[in-house]
C-alpha cells in the first residue's frame, strides 16, 4: 500500500471520498490500523489519557510524543501520520513552535504536526510552522488544550454566534496555512457549513457526516476506554470486556494450577536427555 499524500486527499475530496482516520498510540495498534487500510493515522496527545493514565491531555510532554509517533511509524510504515503538538510546546514563540514540529518529522517520522485552536497566535504560529516546510493541521470546536477556557470537554457552536466564531476560525486557520483542519464536537450543521466552505480537507470527529472525512479514538470505538464514551463515538468492537474476561480466566488457572499444562505449554527433553540430566544432578 502506498502512502497517501497531501495530492492525494485533495483528489479524494473532489471526487467525494471519504477520508478514514484513527488515533493510534502504540506499535501492534499502528500495524493493525495499517493492514485494515486506514487513510490517515494520529498520534494524539490523547495518548495521556489513554495509555498514560492521566486525567487530561496537559501532562504530555514532547518526549512523550516522540517516543509514541516513533512507534506507530514502524507499525505502520506506509500510512500518513499526524502528529500531535502537545499543550506548551508551541504557544510561546514562533521559533519555539518550529523547533518542536521539526522534532515531530526529524525524529519521529510524522507526515504533518496538528495544533489547537483558531485565534490570531495560533494562526500565527500555523503560518511559521508551514513556511518552515512542514504540513499543518489545523484542529477547532472542543479542543481539549483550551478546555478551561470553553468550560470543560463538551459540545461547541450550539448556539449562532458560537458557530459563526468556528467558521470565521476555520476560515482564519485555512489561510494561515493549515493543509486540513480536524473538527471536533460541534453539531452536524456546523461541520457542514464550515465543510462547505473550505477550500482544505476538513476532518471530523463527533461533526457529523458531512466532513471529507471521520476520526475516532481507537480506545473509544473498541471498548477499551471506559472512563467515559463521547455521544458521538459507536463502538464497532468490546475488546476491553475481552481482554478483562481473558486476564480472569488465566489468573484463575494460575491460581489453581491449571497453567501451565506440561504436556501443552511447555518445552521437551528426550527421555535419555532427562536420564542424563537427572543423574547429573545425583552426583
Amino acid at each position: 500500500m502506498a502512502k497517501k499524500t497531501i495530492n492525494d486527499f485533495r483528489q479524494m475530496v473532489e471526487k467525494g471520498e471519504k477520508i478514514v482516520y484513527l488515533t493510534a498510540y502504540d506499535y501492534l495498534t499502528a500495524k493493525m490500523q495499517e493492514k485494515a487500510g486506514v487513510d490517515m493515522i494520529l498520534v494524539g496527545d490523547s495518548l495521556g489519557m489513554v495509555s498514560l493514565g492521566y486525567d487530561t491531555t496537559f501532562p504530555v510532554t514532547m518526549d512523550d510524543m516522540v517516543r509514541h509517533c516513533q512507534a506507530v511509524r514502524r507499525g505502520a510504515p506506509n500510512t500518513f501520520i499526524v502528529g500531535d503538538m502537545p499543550y506548551l510546546s508551541y504557544q510561546t514563540s514562533n521559533e519555539q513552535a518550529i523547533a518542536n514540529a521539526g522534532r515531530m518529522v526529524k525524529e519521529a517520522g510524522v507526515d504533518c504536526i496538528k495544533l489547537e485552536g483558531g485565534g490570531p497566535m495560533i494562526a500565527e504560529r500555523i503560518t511559521a510552522i508551514q513556511q518552515s516546510g512542514i504540513l499543518v493541521m489545523g484542529h477547532i470546536g472542543l479542543t481539549p488544550q483550551f478546555m478551561g477556557q470553553i468550560g470543560g470537554y463538551r459540545a461547541q457552536g450550539r448556539s449562532a454566534n458560537a458557530a459563526m466564531k468556528l467558521v470565521r476560525e476555520a476560515k482564519a486557520v485555512e489561510a494561515a496555512g493549515a493543509f486540513s483542519i480536524l473538527v471536533e464536537g460541534v453539531p452536524a450543521a456546523v461541520g457542514k457549513a464550515i465543510t462547505e466552505r473550505a477550500g482544505i480537507p476538513i476532518l471530523g470527529i463527533g461533526a457529523g457526516s458531512y466532513t471529507h472525512g471521520q476520526l475516532l479514538i481507537y480506545a473509544d470505538m473498541v471498548g477499551m476506554y471506559d472512563n467515559f464514551t463521547p455521544k458521538f463515538v459507536k463502538k464497532y468492537a468490546n475488546v476491553g470486556e475481552v481482554l478483562t474476561n481473558a486476564f480472569k480466566e488465566y489468573t484463575e488457572e494460575v491460581r489453581k494450577g491449571q497453567f501451565p499444562n506440561d504436556d501443552e505449554h511447555t518445552y521437551k527433553m528426550s527421555e535419555a536427555e532427562v536420564k542424563e540430566f537427572l543423574a547429573e544432578l545425583d552426583r
